[in-house]
């Protein structure tokens, strides 16, 4: 981003908000842009690119037209002469400079007063200001007579002089480090539209007093605060909320009786806030009216609410102990997130009629019929969870071509898998494991892509139960996260190559099914692979050395296949442990320590089999001698026995053959002794 665009003379709104630059230019010669005072609108903000920092304001200076200025999300730290440099906007009326990492400044002390007499909105939030010294210097004596804030949102500790600020309608203090209580003037800002003082280290009780002249308050941010409430039973506000945050507080087991007397609300976040006990009716009517968020997550909210029609249209229930069916949601939803509840029986036939309905949630209840049937016709869901229920039926081939997460397991669902679900471009988590399903893999071209390329999307901050690494983890799901899980089923045949180039995945798990053929040789193309189960089928042959060069593999199970052949030598495979290879008995090689000392010195196999050929042909020579001789000795010593001709023959023949050996060995010992 360079901004010798501002010398554009006639130039009077620049917006580069929302995009992804990674760097600001700033004209080095001053005076380049001081034609630029017709200048009124400059936003600069929220780019997704790296932290983008700038270290000097001194460019604003000469435009003294300008009346917007958003800077939100840039790195300001550097910048100590920020309010001296607002000094010189006089026309300014509304500064954003949120989340700019702002924590230092310097006071000209030649500086009588800021000029600030202009500004309607000053947003400040969610930066590092600690001191007392930054709102003491806003409300000093010395500068109030020139402050005629309307609209003002401060960072930094609450002075007990904040009462003179007897017209501001919006005041934001969150997401600091401020401490102590809140000072008893800020119930005398009766102009107040808007209040949001959480996120903070703020301690000591906040009653119905607090807000006892509040009657112009619209919205109400306390979330995530430690403050004691001591609010009064029978109290009635002198206010009618339409925005109500109450989020990571403590008001204790029993819903808070003061909300049901607000008829306006169109948001409530409650969540995490130890919520136990309602009144039935009262809390009936209090959530069927609100038309925009209702989170209630993470309490222990015992209700049944299936004859309830909820019009919001994001609904957050998860995390507690709904139960009964499910209530009939408006066509208007757009979020909902049941899971974690005791919510029983079908899919209302009402769920139909959702068609901007992005997200699903219903893991972990006690659901059950055919839901795939009654929401293959929203095509604009982007996430649909229904694991951990009892859902059956076949998975439907029309589906919604947004799918970016599909988690079906633990349920009943047969049949074959769609190869449509392997043409969705976005899918990002496939988890169809511990079903009933059948058949093989699609045979098709994958056209996973987000599978393939690294495409940044946004959290949704989803948790769920995924068995990864050979454990169960309550898995936070991330954009930077790949998986599928097939396991479980009874899937049959060949997996086909095209699922081992999908090179973005993480964990990859098709144990506990009937999977036959080899490993292919592209999983090593797989670089950030973590996790890889293909225990429990029967894979064959031998496993590719391309295995070895996968250095993120943090958990692998071979196991219980018909692997055969030597373990590829590097230092990630022999890593495991043998359990990691166990029930292939024609593998070996360590971590398996089982191969002889041929197979272990593939120089001498040859001489090795020379050997062996030798030994065999010796040991058949001896063989034969042996039989020759036994069938030799039995047959003639068996016809002496059995013929008796043949026997007296036999004992004539040795007995003369004894008569000749007697007269030849007499006729030689005569003679050697006449010699």
């Amino acid at each position: 981003m360079n901004l010798c665009i501002l010398e554009l003379e006639f130039l009077s709104y620049l917006d580069l908000s929302f995009n992804k630059f990674d760097a600001i230019r700033i004209p080095s010669i001053h005076h380049n842009i001081t034609r630029s005072s017709n200048l009124l609108y400059t936003d600069l903000s929220l780019n997704q690119g790296p932290t983008l920092h700038m270290d000097s304001l001194h460019w604003l200076s000469p435009l003294s037209s300008l009346q917007y200025l958003n800077l939100n999300g840039i790195d300001l730290h550097k910048e100590t002469n920020w309010l001296q440099v607002l000094n010189t906007l006089p026309s300014l009326l509304e500064l954003q400079l949120s989340g700019c990492n702002l924590n230092n400044f310097l006071i000209n002390p030649s500086i009588e007063y800021l000029n600030l007499s202009s500004i309607v909105t000053l947003y400040l939030s969610n930066n590092d200001f600690t001191s007392h010294f930054l709102v003491d210097f806003l409300i000093s004596p010395k500068i109030s007579p020139m402050l005629t804030f309307t609209r003002a949102i401060y960072m930094g500790p609450i002075p007990y002089g904040i009462g003179q600020l007897a017209h501001i309608q919006d005041l934001d203090l969150s997401k600091n480090q401020l401490q102590g209580s809140i000072p008893s003037t800020l119930g005398n800002l009766s102009s107040l539209i808007f209040l949001s003082i959480g996120s903070n280290n703020f301690s000591g009780e906040i009653s119905n007093l607090t807000f006892s002249k509040l009657s112009s308050l619209d919205s109400l941010q306390l979330s995530n605060s430690n403050f004691a409430f001591q609010f009064d039973l029978d109290w009635v506000p002198p206010f009618q909320l339409s925005n109500l945050y109450l989020a990571h507080t403590n008001p204790g087991s029993n819903f808070p009786s003061w909300i049901y007397t607000q008829k306006s609300l169109q948001n409530l976040d409650l969540s995490n806030s130890g919520i136990t006990l309602v009144d039935t009716k009262k809390f009936s009517r209090l959530i069927e009216r609100i038309p925009g968020f209702l989170i209630l997550s993470n309490n222990s909210i015992v209700e049944d609410i299936s004859n309830l029609t909820l019009i919001c249209s994001y609904l957050l229930l998860d995390h507690n102990n709904f139960t009964g069916g499910l209530p009939n949601l408006s066509p208007m939803a757009l979020t909902v997130d049941l899971s974690y509840n005791s919510f029983s029986g079908s899919i209302p036939d009402s769920w139909k009629n959702l068609r901007e309905l992005g997200l699903l949630n219903l893991w972990s209840n006690r659901l059950s019929g055919e839901v795939l049937g009654h929401l293959s016709d929203l095509k604009q869901l982007q996430h649909i969870i229904l694991g951990e229920n009892e859902f059956s039926g076949n998975i439907p081939v029309e589906m919604s071509q947004h799918l970016e997460m599909v988690i079906l397991g633990g349920n009943h669902f047969e049949g074959p898998i769609p190869a449509q679900l392997f043409n969705l471009s976005s899918l990002l988590h496939l988890d169809l494991a511990h079903n009933k399903l059948s058949g093989s893999m699609p045979k098709c071209v994958y056209n996973l892509t987000d599978m393939v390329t690294n495409h940044f999307t946004p959290s949704l901050g989803i948790t769920i139960e995924l068995f990864t690494k050979g454990q169960d983890y309550k898995y936070r799901l991330r954009p930077e996260r790949r998986t599928i899980d097939l396991s479980a089923n009874s899937l049959s045949g060949e997996v086909t190559s095209e699922l081992f180039r999908l090179v973005q995945v993480q964990t990859l798990n098709l144990s506990h099914n009937n999977f036959i053929g080899t490993i292919p040789k592209t999983i090593g193309g797989m670089k950030n692979l973590e996790s890889l189960d293909l225990s429990n089928n029967n894979f064959s042959g031998e496993i590719p050395q391309s295995m070895s060069s996968l250095h993120f593999l943090g958990y692998l199970n071979l196991s219980y296949n018909k692997f055969d052949g030597k373990i590829p030598i590097g230092t990630q495979l022999q890593s495991f442990n043998a359990s990691s290879y166990i029930g292939n008995h024609y593998l070996c090689g360590a971590p398996l320590n089982n191969c002889t000392i041929e197979e272990e010195n593939p120089k001498n196999s040859k001489l090795s089999t020379k050997n062996e050929d030798d030994d065999s042909i010796k040991e058949s020579l001896y063989l034969g001698m042996g039989v020759g001789f036994a069938v030799g000795f039995w047959g003639i010593c068996g016809s002496l026995f059995l013929i008796r001709k043949w026997r007296h023959a036999y004992f004539w023949f040795i007995d003369g053959v004894g008569d000749k050996l007697y007269v030849t060995l007499i006729v030689k010992l005569n003679s050697f002794l006449q010699k």
